[in-house]
């Protein structure tokens, strides 16, 4: 039997005897009866590896432990974590580091509890065959791009090298690049990049430019609340954030088990994959967020990083005069990142 069934069966149980005893068998009864403060968490997309450590500490009573009866709602195209967390619907959400500072460039009052991944998995892929092995080769060439905040990085990169490209929108697929509509597509690499590779194409056929590589690396997912509810509701926000690294750890350290509850969450949404290129995503999430290994600051945001993205949304008029890095990243929430 599964933990994750094993789980099942413990909750039927449980809310039978609260049957019983009548109680009733709702999460806010049950959360209540626990003791546990109800908060909500939305990631920027669908349930996916790239979220597995939320997940884990889901599923495997992280949460529960650090005093929190968590409801991760499902993220895609019509659930917005910024639109969402402004609105009030949701207590904590993800999204990527160039959009919390856009939205502070605005005076939307945002915070950075935790700053998940370390490296840019942000990416551009062109195919040998095509004659394209260097920045200098995309010349001329058709390249998609998607749009806000994937666009940020590779429009600075034509900058930087002083590449003139035909920019196309790009969609969800990358049919467009298999079928050389485009000479080279935007790709994360723990997703389109291997989706890429499983379509008959062999890495030795693509030439890849990674941002990170050259200067821009713009770490990604973090983990965002606004700054009232930070400030209101501290140790909730650190409870949060600790127990989401310890999902994250645990994801790591027991990738059958994060696979396991990852996948029981892709099909309870219905959507189509496989346990192959979950497993890809997993552990090139590992790769990004512990880039250092046990050495990385986990769950920081370096200054260096706030920084150089600062400094690069500027240069492209994204965003006008920043607020300090402490204003910003707030790392006594991140107790435990440090």
């Amino acid at each position: 039997m599964s933990r994750i069934t094993e789980r099942f069966w413990r909750l039927i149980a449980a809310g039978f005897l609260l049957s019983l005893l009548g109680l009733g068998f709702g999460p806010g009864r049950l959360a209540a009866a626990a003791g546990l403060t109800r908060v909500s968490f939305l990631p920027q997309w669908v349930p996916q590896a790239q979220f597995a450590g939320y997940y884990v500490a889901l599923e495997t009573g992280i949460y529960r432990q650090h005093g929190l009866d968590v409801q991760i709602i499902d993220g895609g195209p019509n659930h917005s974590p910024v639109d969402l967390l402004l609105s009030g619907k949701v207590d904590f959400a993800s999204f990527w580091l160039v959009t919390g500072l856009e939205l502070r460039s605005r005076g939307v009052a945002v915070v950075n509890l935790a700053q998940i991944v370390q490296r840019s998995a942000l990416m551009l892929v062109a195919k040998k065959k095509n004659g394209i092995f260097k920045p200098a080769d995309l010349n001329g060439r058709r390249v998609s791009l998607w749009g806000p905040p994937f666009a940020v990085q590779p429009r600075a990169f034509f900058e930087r090298l002083e590449l003139d490209v035909k920019p196309l929108r790009q969609s969800y697929s990358v049919n467009l690049f298999l079928r050389d509509g485009v000479a080279a597509a935007s790709a994360m690499w723990y997703n389109e990049y291997h989706t890429i590779i499983n379509s008959g194409l062999d890495a030795d056929e693509l030439t890849t430019f990674f941002f990170a590589d050259y200067g821009l690396n713009y770490p990604e997912d973090g983990i965002y609340a606004l700054a009232a509810t930070q400030a209101r509701r501290p140790e909730i926000c650190r409870a949060f954030v600790k127990a989401s690294l310890e999902g994250w750890r645990r994801a790591f350290a027991e990738p059958e088990l994060a696979l396991d509850i990852t996948m029981a969450n892709l099909h309870r949404c219905h959507i189509i994959t496989n346990r192959v290129h979950q497993r890809w995503m997993l552990e090139r999430m590992r790769d990004i967020i512990l880039p250092e290994g046990e050495k990385t600051r986990f769950g920081y945001l370096q200054q260096e990083d706030f920084n150089r993205v600062v400094k690069g949304l500027q240069e492209q008029k994204v965003i006008g005069e920043s607020l300090p890095y402490r204003e910003f990243f707030r790392p006594l929430a991140a107790a435990g990142a440090q």
